[in-house]
């Protein structure tokens, strides 16, 4: 169905970036960027800003200039057809009259996969979709992961040492990575749904696990605690009316602590129970996503990590790495059970980059 004309793949990176506006702001909702163009020339674009908003299509066809009847629609993401928050934004492009619409790529969603599309050629429209999909899918992996999957997509980050360190053998860890890096750890947490950490890193380090050091909302906070043992003094228990907060355990929690907890503004989640007794990481998953919760980043513990990944339940690593070594330590992951390199993790992209004096590895794991 792609069809590139010369000047698709600058119009659609001019949408693209336009949609990058409404990072941390759309969920559930996905990032959406629109252009109108007639005769070479944008005469409109929009995107969408935030979940319950008006849709970039629609702030596209508000912000222009004047009506042209046949000009072109470059839009990152299919137009949606259905009723939901909004009106369908299929309808309000017919009414421009377009010459032609150009599409990122299909929308995953089941309730609009490819009807934008048939609804528009119908109608007479031209319709050309696939210019530039793999970006405009990967701007929206958190979205696709979530509408295809029910579940969050799952991102571990921690920082480590050059030697695989997240803490010294005292438990030390403040600070193994630069200022920079933990800045930008903060707009990681501004741009996802919720954040997770095990009941151990809570009883270790008290994090607050809220957005400081950059603007942003503050995700939603999830404590994983099989038997409800998390000190009531805790950080994110103290601010907990404020700062949503989610402690997740099973029926092992006594009631007199779920009260305390409830009593003090979090919510005690009961999950069902894995194979070895902890809480069922997969279950837990399944209620944050029936929650709309479609981005989810996990900041440690080492146990923690090391069950996601043994239940191959991570889609993304992002780890800071600092230029020290400390030798014995605590390790950053644990058994895996892989007795072979054939057998290892790997990941079908990744980038590094430099954060002070840190490099920040940030890898697609490979499903």
């Amino acid at each position: 169905m792609k069809n590139q004309e010369p000047d698709d793949v600058y119009f659609m990176r001019k949408a693209l970036s336009l949609a990058r506006r409404g990072r941390g702001e759309t969920s559930p909702n996905p990032m959406v960027g629109a252009v109108i163009v007639v005769n070479n020339n944008i005469v409109g674009q929009g995107y969408h800003k935030r979940c319950g908003d008006l849709h970039a299509e629609i702030n596209a066809i508000n912000n222009t200039q004047k009506r042209v009847k046949g000009s072109t629609f470059y839009i990152t993401l299919e137009p949606c057809s259905h009723f939901g928050r909004t009106p369908p934004c299929v309808e309000a492009l017919l009414k421009e009259k377009p010459k032609r619409v150009v599409i990122g790529s299909v929308d995953p969603n089941p309730r609009v996969r490819g009807k934008g599309v048939k609804i528009l050629q119908s109608n007479g429209v031209r319709v050309d979709v696939g210019i530039l999909e793999s970006e405009c899918l990967q701007l929206n992996e958190h979205y696709v992961k979530h509408i295809t999957s029910g579940i969050p997509y799952v991102t571990v980050k921690y920082a480590q040492t050059l030697d695989g360190r997240i803490a010294t053998k005292s438990g030390d860890s403040q600070w193994i990575s630069s200022e920079q890096s933990r800045k930008y750890v903060h707009h990681l947490r501004r741009i996802h749904d919720s954040i997770m950490v095990g009941r151990k890193t809570v009883a270790t380090d008290d994090p607050r696990l809220t957005v400081r050091h950059v603007k942003g909302k503050n995700p939603l906070r999830i404590i994983v605690d099989t038997k409800l043992r998390i000190p009531l003094k805790s950080f994110v228990l103290k601010d907990a009316a404020v700062n949503k907060t989610i402690i997740a355990t099973t029926e092992e929690a006594s009631s007199g602590k779920v009260s305390a907890i409830n009593n003090l503004g979090a919510e005690v989640l009961i999950v069902n129970k894995d194979s070895n007794g902890g809480v069922d990481l997969q279950d837990l998953l399944k209620a944050l996503g029936k929650r709309d919760i479609i981005s989810l980043m996990v900041e440690g513990g080492s146990k923690l990590i090391t069950s996601l990944l043994k239940r191959n339940l991570v889609d993304k690593m992002i780890i800071p790495i600092a230029p020290k070594i400390i030798g014995k330590g605590v390790e950053a992951i644990g058994d895996l059970s892989i007795d072979t390199i054939a057998d290892a993790i790997t990941f079908s992209s990744y980038t590094i980059v430099r954060k002070g004096g840190d490099i920040i590895f940030e890898g697609t794991i490979t499903k």
